[in-house]
């Protein structure tokens, strides 16, 4: 599975990329997809109301959108419980939203790496930010834990926002000292990763892992299913 759609603007996809950007969780490791179901699966079991884990899972997913782009910056160690705690309320379940989240927590600081991700960093010569939306402590554990290394990490807790946030974007230019012409980010989230990038004038990749549709009015670069297929393009 492979798409390449080129975005309208011919100066804009013309320049050399010199640098790369690339999201950390779903697209460099696995995402938190289970363990999220998996602590649903629990909040289900314990609640008063008759609820299925995906209903949970659901509701928790849009309660932490909420949290982390409503005023105010909160770490995701306080976004997850922060977002689980109304939904635990609504459906009558007792846990304590902060020991629910243990496991998620866990779970970011030794996460598996995603198909292709080795050959990918063996075979792409250019420099890499890491431009994500976890924590730091918990990044550079999950780094450490697969002897991986960068050009260049920003995630949100130092730039005070999540992506799609102009702001992830331009400091992670500045940490290459590229323009955004010069540049690719790489990630698996339509809103956060290519929406965000398209809005920074930024070129796209989109490792589309749930094979999803993306938007006709989103421009995307290439469509991969996983990092070594974008070092088959560019490497």
């Amino acid at each position: 599975m492979l798409r390449r759609v080129l975005p309208p603007q011919p100066d804009y996809t013309a320049a050399v990329i010199k640098g790369l950007l690339l999201d950390f969780y779903g697209t460099v490791v696995e995402d938190d997809d289970a363990i999220i179901l998996a602590i649903a699966a629990r909040v289900a079991a314990l609640a008063a109301k008759r609820v299925t884990p995906d209903q949970v899972a659901a509701a928790w997913m849009r309660e932490f959108e909420a949290v982390a782009s409503g005023p105010g910056f909160l770490p995701l160690r306080e976004c997850s419980p922060v977002s689980l705690a109304p939904v635990l309320a609504e459906v009558g379940c007792a846990g304590d939203p902060l020991a629910l989240c243990a496991p998620q927590f866990a779970y970011w600081r030794s996460p598996p790496l995603r198909a292709g991700t080795r050959e990918f960093l063996s075979r792409v010569n250019l420099p890499i930010c890491i431009v994500s939306d976890v924590d730091s402590d918990d990044l550079v554990a999950a780094m450490a834990r697969h002897d991986l290394t960068f050009d260049a990490v920003v995630t949100s807790e130092e730039v005070g926002a999540y992506k799609p946030s102009p702001a992830m974007f331009a400091r992670a230019l500045d940490a290459l000292s590229l323009d955004a012409s010069e540049v690719m980010h790489v990630g698996d989230s339509l809103n956060a990763d290519m929406r965000g990038a398209h809005a920074a004038g930024i070129r796209a990749a989109w490792v589309n892992r749930r094979r999803l549709h993306a938007p006709d009015d989103l421009p995307i670069t290439y469509e991969i299913a996983n990092l070594a297929e974008l070092a088959a393009l560019i490497g």
